[in-house]
């Protein structure tokens, strides 16, 4: 188990398919995860995250995952073949623990990020948490989110910017947050695949628009951010989850590139 995700200066990349769609597409991500893990070793430092559940759906009889024991089994196996540290989501207090046993961190969703005991239960396995800003949050009200947290034992709090509704069916990113969010925790994440999506534009599921994706990773990169959260999967138009967002290998490993350039520039 990793005590924090953030090492010293190095950036962080937590990066995996949106949710656990089977045990090959875990793995297949898994491997290029890892191989980039190699590629910037002592450069910046790679977590694995996937989601064993799927509970905030637009329609019914949608794909919702394959839920907590088969999902942290996956996790698991993942861990323990690539060695890489591994995250994953919590949407009940009572999943905390179990999630704890094989989770190096845990995460809380965006619209559960007022959740008190969800938060007190995440906080109490002292795994360091990723807990994402709501679409419908002012930054500096995350700092009650934090401080639940914080008091229930966890030493490392991490938040993720993944913009603010902005009307219907659309989010903004409004770097400043970026900023804002940094002095309420221990490092502010970017995420960089659902801040560009469309809630629900697409009728029955969300769209979104993924060739914003290099531009936004450069951009944040350069604002100055501890780490950046990435969904990438073989084949995202078959995904079963985020698909109009999620990058495909070969962008994935673009944006971690535009990244890194940018981090260069502004770190020296």
């Amino acid at each position: 188990m990793v005590q924090k995700l953030l090492k010293s200066s190095l950036p962080l990349f937590i990066a995996g398919p949106c949710s656990i769609e089977s045990e090959q597409v875990a793995m297949v991500t898994a491997e290029k995860v890892a191989e980039l893990s190699e590629r910037y070793s002592g450069k910046a430092s790679f977590v694995y995250k996937s989601s064993f559940l799927k509970d905030n759906r637009t329609s019914p009889g949608t794909w919702t995952g394959p839920g907590m024991q088969e999902g942290l089994g996956v996790l698991k196996k993942v861990s323990d073949t690539f060695g890489l540290p591994v995250i994953t989501d919590i949407h009940q207090a009572d999943q905390a623990a179990p999630a704890a046993q094989v989770c190096d961190a845990l995460q809380i969703p965006a619209f559960l990020c007022r959740q008190t005991s969800l938060l007190e239960a995440a906080g109490a396995t002292g795994l360091p948490l990723n807990i994402k800003k709501g679409q419908f949050m002012a930054p500096l009200n995350m700092k009650g989110a934090v401080e639940k947290a914080r008091l229930a034992g966890s030493e490392e709090v991490l938040l993720t910017e993944r913009g603010t509704f902005f009307g219907y069916g659309d989010l903004v990113v409004d770097m400043r947050s970026l900023s804002i969010l940094d002095d309420l925790c221990d490092g502010v994440i970017m995420d960089l695949t659902h801040s560009l999506q469309k809630p629900g534009a697409a009728g029955t599921s969300s769209g979104g628009d993924r060739s914003f994706a290099m531009n936004m990773a450069g951009a944040a990169a350069a604002w100055g951010i501890s780490g950046m959260f990435i969904e990438t999967h073989p084949d995202p138009s078959s995904a079963l989850s985020d698909s109009a967002v999620m990058l495909d290998f070969q962008s994935f490993e673009e944006a971690v590139e535009r990244a890194m350039e940018h981090w260069r520039g502004s770190h020296g």
